[in-house]
């Protein structure tokens, strides 16, 4: 299920090979899915601690300790990412090096090549309590490790947008951008088209959404006034 395929237990029968193929992509799909979701869920638990304990000694409104967790959602999701992740691999490690009886760099050898999915071999949890530990630990591990990767990437996309954003509220208006902020074509631009157009500048909407919208609002102006009245309202629901 976590793609890691050490070798020393592999399918023989033509049946079990099969099941194999069937099987590894459910259950990465499943255990990727649950798993994500679990960690999720803990994260969102931890976040609030993790603020205070990074304002520790400093008084924060319980109003603005919310605010600053919904700002920096992703940037407190990856530090406690990276924090349990460290655990895992020193834990990991030490596990080997102690009940496996590897040595520490072929302990930490083995810890980066499970959890990262690469699976050589050559170095892997052979013991029962070794196995059983495996268990727990491998699927902890992989999917820490992807989380990271996501919250890293996550980060990385939110500093663009806000890049983007910051230019476009940032740029002068020219006559075209009127002339494309002018949905419906009347020679103004009012205060709901110019938000339209600075969040399709920012790419928060599409034209398509826009289109789509604009074709629900004009079904609903019965009278084609262009804006809607309670008589386009009990009108449409009439139809």
């Amino acid at each position: 299920m976590t793609t890691v395929g050490y070798g020393d237990l592999v399918p023989n029968t033509s049946l079990a090979k099969l099941l194999a193929c069937i099987y590894v992509f459910t259950g990465m799909a499943l255990c990727g899915i649950i798993l994500s979701k679990a960690a999720d869920y803990f994260l969102e638990k931890q976040e609030i601690l993790l603020v205070r304990a990074v304002h520790v000694g400093g008084h924060v409104d319980p109003t603005e300790l919310l605010k600053e967790v919904e700002a920096h959602k992703v940037k407190y999701k990856l530090l406690l990412v990276s924090f349990t992740l460290l655990v895992l691999i020193i834990g990991g490690t030490v596990f080997l090096h102690l009940v496996e009886g590897l040595e520490l760099l072929d302990a930490f050898y083995c810890v980066c090549c499970t959890v990262t999915t690469l699976g050589y071999g050559d170095k892997s949890f052979s013991s029962g309590i070794g196995r059983g530990f495996a268990v727990v630990w491998i699927l902890s591990s992989t999917i820490c490790l992807a989380q990271f990767f996501m919250y890293v990437a996550e980060i990385y996309t939110e500093g663009r947008q806000r890049s983007l954003v910051k230019m476009v509220l940032n740029r002068k208006l020219s006559l075209s951008d009127l002339e494309a902020a002018d949905l419906d074509h009347d020679k103004v631009v009012s205060a709901g088209e110019f938000i339209v157009y600075k969040l399709k500048e920012m790419g928060k909407i599409s034209q398509e959404d826009i289109s789509i919208l604009m074709e629900t609002f004009r079904k609903l102006d019965y009278d084609k006034s262009g804006t809607l009245t309670e008589a386009d309202l009990k009108f449409s629901e009439s139809s």
